[in-house]
């Protein structure tokens, strides 16, 4: 696959700094010219194959790590914002983005905040009726606070998965028989005695502090009660690494602050029951296989694709993948995306995705060979899941789950070895978001993408009400 022209001025001054090198020391390893090398910190002109080969050869740096990552995820979501039209008259080429992302990201990050509280407002201004005088909320929610949080720092948090993968390698974890030395090390280490229970509602797990009890709902899965005991251990083993994150983070609330704890508590539980090199090389030699890693480690579906996700370590990254949960209502409830693919941050993701048939087909992982408006292609893979636990009258929340890479990592699925992966017409257009797709002839359009002027003919009508001029 062909790459196109890197401009990576901020990445090569930053590796530059870390080295605590001058231009011309650097340039000099890189055995080019210190004008040249000044030009691609500015991003006036593009590295060459053979700077990305002394990159890699001497810093160790990969091309993956150089040419994909916050860059396309902070060019989504500000080319996103600009298409509001809020911004009507001012039309932003790819170029423009680029240059704003690449050379500037602090600046990006702030318009997109604006943006996301310029939405907010608007929307609950328009939903307000006996509520007029009370004053808008235009920060964001703690949980979008969160949410983005994740997002932006690739899903993969250093520090913590090394410190879980330490632990899960003294406690002999990531073999798939986890539960004796969970309960073991959660009785020896903290004094805490675990026991499975009926508890009240909908609880999974529910622990005293003062009488070291951790109960277990019976009726959940070993998967389940296991990540419980793993959280439980995070709660206490991680907790000052955790503290710290959080202070550094510098979230606006307290809420924010509790919610990002929580979601570090479950990616320290992961990266436990999950080991990063072992659940790496275990997902090659299986081809990504979901059903056998979930045997392998004892593990969720849900569990092994957000691992999945995580996997971005530097030096030892898996497939760059997107990883996605929806609920029946179309809800994005997790999201995060090393691939190109990026979710919408308005709106509900595109009814051709084939995450949505996965609600029709329960039990089977289905597959779709998709393509974007912007022609990257992607092997797509979703399957529905089931949570809860208890009888017949227990609420049982059903997910799908979506997770797929960019066709040129296709390989790497078991899933893909009887797809026609060259043949253009396998592929299904799908699109992001309905208000900033682009295709103009797409019969689930459920709203005209912004920025685009509608043309009605009285005579002629066809599924979709108009057409986008």
């Amino acid at each position: 696959m062909a790459i196109g022209k890197l401009y990576i001025g901020r990445k090569v001054r930053e590796l530059r700094d870390a080295a605590r090198a001058t231009q011309a020391q650097f340039a000099d390893r890189l055995g080019i010219s210190t004008s040249y090398l000044n030009q691609i910190e500015n991003n006036q002109r593009p590295v060459s194959a053979a700077v990305l080969l002394a990159l890699a050869e001497k810093f160790g740096i990969s091309l993956a790590e150089l040419s994909s990552g916050e860059g396309d995820r902070l060019l989504s979501a500000l080319s996103e914002a600009l298409s509001d039209p809020l911004f009507d008259g001012y039309h932003a080429s790819l170029a423009d983005l680029k240059l704003v992302t690449q050379n500037a990201p602090g600046l990006a990050h702030a318009l997109i905040t604006a943006h996301q509280a310029y939405r907010r407002s608007s929307e609950q201004l328009a939903s307000m009726d006996d509520r007029l005088g009370r004053a808008a909320l235009t920060e964001a929610t703690p949980y979008d606070e969160v949410r983005d949080y994740f997002h932006f720092v690739d899903n993969y948090l250093h520090d913590l998965d090394v410190a879980a993968e330490t632990l899960a390698g003294e406690l002999g974890l990531g073999g798939g028989e986890n539960h004796a030395a969970l309960q073991h090390h959660l009785g020896t280490r903290f004094g805490i005695v675990v026991e499975r229970a009926v508890l009240a509602d909908d609880l999974i797990r529910s622990f005293n502090p003062a009488t070291r009890r951790l109960l277990l709902n019976a009726y959940a899965t070993p998967a389940t009660r296991d990540f419980q005991m793993a959280l439980q251990i995070a709660q206490l083993h991680a907790a000052d690494m955790i503290d710290r994150m959080v202070r550094e983070a510098g979230f606006r609330t307290a809420e924010a602050a509790d919610i990002c704890r929580i979601g570090l508590q479950n990616y320290f539980a992961g990266a436990l029951l999950l080991p990063y090199e072992n659940f790496l090389k275990r997902a090659r030699a299986l081809r990504h296989d979901l059903d056998l890693l979930a045997a392998h480690f004892g593990a969720s579906l849900e569990q092994v694709c957000h691992r999945l996700s995580t996997l971005q370590r530097p030096g030892q990254k898996g497939v760059p993948i997107f990883f996605a949960r929806v609920d029946r209502a179309g809800n994005i409830t997790k999201r995060h995306s090393a691939a190109k693919l990026q979710f919408a941050r308005f709106g509900a993701a595109c009814p051709l995705w084939n995450v949505h048939q996965a609600f029709e087909m329960p039990g089977r992982i289905i597959r779709q060979l998709a393509e974007t408006p912007d022609g990257v292609r992607y092997l797509c893979l979703a399957t529905q899941i089931t949570k809860g636990s208890g009888g017949f009258r227990a609420v049982q929340p059903r997910y799908a789950l979506a997770l797929g890479c960019e066709i040129s990592d296709a390989g790497s699925f078991v899933y893909a070895d009887d797809l026609d992966l060259d043949n253009r017409a396998a592929f299904e257009p799908i699109g992001i978001s309905c208000r900033i797709c682009e295709r103009h002839t797409c019969p689930q359009r459920a709203m005209p993408p912004l920025k685009s002027r509608l043309a009605v003919d009285h005579d002629n009508r066809s599924i979709i009400p108009y057409r986008i001029v």
